[in-house]
């Protein structure tokens, strides 16, 4: 059945670009919007986005780009999302729900729509109609970067359709991919948003020099966040011990591959906000989820000092060292 649908990646970044390197392997055609036009141009003439991942190479036979939207969508039954939380806003404000509705979503976004503090699922729900059966989510652990370097990487694709979620599994598992089907869209999202946060703030605490013990001991407290705010947001049974949930965290927060880890690296050593933005050039979700997290949090009153010390330190610009030495006491 998979073969018999059309596949689009909307997106041109890092992600978006591993995605169409997996999907190629399986398809024989996948649909890939782009807004930057010379991207596009130097991607049909080399097999390389110039961008990101210039590793990675594409087979360019089974790839039809192009930067026009409704044309790539139009074409396409099943969309991966693969915009940054912070522009899907903006992409998608004016574009027409008729016809979106029937399409199915699996959504590439680890971030929380600050327009609307929703996570991506339940933004398309609301804008276009989409009943949340036919919207999933892709969630590591993965790092689009090993990806492109072929190295043996893990997913798992939820959605409450199980048909629809063993669908994407099976799209996607190839040589060095393999995958897992959840129903557990809700939860995988919202820690796939959290596992962010709390990068950001094993960056600025690597920035400021804490050690490998305290890292520990930051994550290890991490993860009982994202049990406490997931099961107060969405009750059900989950063991948060895997992939999706812990796996994805370990990676976010560890690996050198990590924008969140970076960028909370950058604030670590003293840099601004937009001073550590503009010298990445590339998007650090963490930065927008905590504010829409902390904007959830007043409905639901979880005790989450981790997101705390990192909203105090990006959005309050209270000082990372006393912000960190205060979370320290709070730690266990």
């Amino acid at each position: 059945m998979s073969k018999e649908l059309t596949y689009g990646v909307i997106g041109g970044g890092s992600w978006a670009t591993a995605i169409v390197k997996i999907l190629c392997n399986n398809l024989d055609n996948v649909n890939w919007w782009m807004r930057n036009t010379e991207a596009i141009e130097f991607i049909n003439k080399f097999g390389h986005n110039p961008n990101y991942l210039q590793s990675a190479t594409l087979d360019l036979s089974r790839i039809t780009l192009q930067s026009d939207l409704k044309r790539v969508i139009d074409s396409s039954d099943v969309l991966i999302m693969a915009t940054p939380s912070a522009f899907i806003y903006e992409l998608f404000k004016d574009y027409p729900i008729e016809g979106m509705e029937k399409k199915i979503i699996f959504s590439a976004i680890k971030g929380i729509v600050p327009e609307y503090s929703a996570i991506p699922a339940r933004y398309f729900h609301k804008q276009f109609r989409t009943p949340y059966e036919n919207i999933g989510i892709i969630c590591g652990p993965c790092h689009a970067e090993e990806v492109a370097l072929e190295k043996l990487s893990y997913l798992t694709l939820a959605c409450q359709n199980a048909d629809h979620a063993k669908l994407m599994a099976d799209v996607m598992a190839c040589r060095y991919i393999k995958t897992t089907a959840s129903d557990d869209l809700f939860g995988t999202e919202l820690s796939a948003v959290l596992k962010n946060v709390y990068a950001v703030a094993a960056g600025i605490c690597h920035g400021l020099r804490y050690g490998d013990n305290f890292q520990a001991v930051l994550i290890s407290n991490a993860i009982q966040e994202i049990e406490r705010f997931v099961d107060a947001v969405h009750p059900i049974h989950r063991d948060v011990k895997s992939s999706a949930y812990l796996g994805d965290l370990l990676v976010t927060a560890y690996s050198q591959f990590s924008r969140n880890r970076t960028f909370g690296a950058m604030i670590g050593r003293g840099y601004s906000v937009k001073s550590a933005q503009f010298e990445m050039n590339m998007v650090a979700e963490g930065y927008y989820a905590v504010k829409s997290v902390m904007e959830i949090n007043k409905r639901f009153q979880v005790d989450i000092p981790i997101c705390e010390a990192v909203y105090n330190c990006v959005y309050e610009r209270i000082s990372p060292v006393v912000e960190m030495r205060i979370l320290a006491d709070k730690l266990t």
